[in-house]
């Protein structure tokens, strides 16, 4: 493996971003195949519009996957996806979905096919806040490789170079293995992160970003 780099994610590296999602996440058969992390930013309306454009696609995994993808395409050309990619040289490897509190319409494990009622949803932050992080995906033959490390610490960097009090993330409790894309509480536990809220079911780990800021100036 040679040297790690991270990039945030830009329409210009939109190919980069397909190819990863295409060829290389969940291809250990991952549960979450087809997934082109897009469906913490949309409404449930949204989802179910998707939904409906892939049964005119033919429905099954492949009219999923289309429409998920023509989706995944726009947003990212719109900038409403955001977050980082791993590049060993020029070949993506990793991901990382990082974006203003406020842009998501739901952070943490969710079921799509039960979906919160959004009527009551509202948030208790301002743009510009905090910071979430609410998926990780590393290619199988990369795992075990300090990038997920990485690429938080570039967020978090990012973040308060941006002007961010907090960086969020929205480990299980449990800590299962089909929710690992939520990310080990450990991994944010030894970078910075302490428990702020818990549900029983996610925890809230946040880290403030003051010292960070102090030491960029």
């Amino acid at each position: 493996m040679n040297e790690i780099t991270i990039k945030a994610l830009s329409p210009d590296l939109e190919k980069d971003y397909f190819d990863f999602f295409d060829n290389r996440a969940f291809s250990d058969g991952s549960p979450y195949y087809p997934c082109y992390c897009n469906a913490f930013n949309m409404s449930a309306g949204e989802i179910e519009a998707m939904r409906d454009q892939a049964k005119q696609y033919g429905g099954g995994i492949e009219g999923w996957k289309r429409s998920l993808r023509e989706t995944a395409v726009r947003m990212v050309r719109q900038g409403l996806i955001r977050g980082y990619l791993a590049f060993d040289n020029d070949l993506a490897v990793g991901w990382c979905n990082a974006n203003d509190r406020t842009n998501y319409y739901r952070v943490g494990e969710f079921d799509l096919d039960h979906l919160p009622d959004e009527s009551t949803y509202s948030h208790s932050c301002l743009p510009g806040q905090v910071l979430s992080i609410v998926c990780f995906e590393i290619s199988p033959d990369y795992r075990g490789k300090g990038i997920a490390k990485q690429l938080l610490k570039q967020i978090c960097s990012d973040a308060a170079r941006n002007g961010y009090q907090y960086v969020e993330a929205y480990p299980e409790v449990s800590g299962q293995t089909s929710m690992a894309f939520t990310g080990p509480v450990k991994l944010y536990e030894k970078n910075g992160f302490a428990e702020f809220k818990n549900d029983g079911k996610t925890i809230i780990m946040r880290k403030h970003l003051n010292k960070i800021l102090s030491s960029l100036e």
